[in-house]
């Protein structure tokens, strides 16, 4: 098998790129300009949610070109207050500048030290999250705010944590989280009932 991924019969020569399995890459005779094109990201997300925010994600599932590239990216829009709530990618680091407004980010280390790294970012401050390392994101200012990350994935994935655990499908018996989180068992099922 030749270096090339270009043929449907062919997969990848390393077939995890960025953490994500390879999928089948284009006869480069049939490729055309739309494969690597996107639109759209000049026009803001709806950030009329409870979070405040909108992701607008253009990963390998928009732009077919992206195959085995390694890289994706998204536009953050932030209400004021609004947040991208404490979130993690398994398959790829982030790294986000900010364009407008003022974004209160950070990130938790894994356990055992579990060190907070915090920075208030301003238009064009940039911030790097590592992989699968818990990061979020804050817009501290009252007016909108965008951000563009750019990942090191076509694919990065995204586990937003209070959605994983209290709203997983079925739902995780009440009495771990109970255990877990220290909290009471009615608050446990409150926040179940929430996702």
């Amino acid at each position: 098998m030749d270096s090339y991924s270009y043929h449907i019969t062919k997969w990848d020569p390393q077939p995890i790129v960025g953490g994500s399995w390879a999928r089948f890459c284009k006869d480069p005779k049939q490729a055309k300009a739309e494969d690597f094109f996107f639109e759209g990201l000049n026009i803001p997300g709806n950030t009329e949610n409870l979070q405040g925010s909108n992701v607008t994600t253009v990963n390998v599932d928009q732009i077919a070109g992206l195959n085995t590239l390694g890289i994706s990216l998204a536009r953050i829009d932030f209400a004021p207050y609004g947040q991208n709530p404490p979130h993690t990618h398994p398959r790829g680091t982030e790294i986000l500048v900010v364009l407008e407004g003022s974004l209160y980010v950070g990130f938790v280390t894994s356990n055992t030290d579990n060190r907070l790294f915090t920075k208030v970012l301003n238009k064009g401050d940039v911030f790097v999250f590592p992989v699968g390392l818990i990061h979020f994101q804050f817009n501290v200012g009252k007016t909108n705010a965008i951000a563009i990350a750019a990942l090191s994935s076509q694919n990065a994935g995204v586990i937003t944590i209070a959605k994983a655990v209290f709203g997983s499908d079925p739902p995780i018996n009440p009495d771990v989280l109970t255990k877990a989180f220290q909290l009471d068992k009615n608050v446990v099922e409150h926040l179940q009932k929430l996702f």
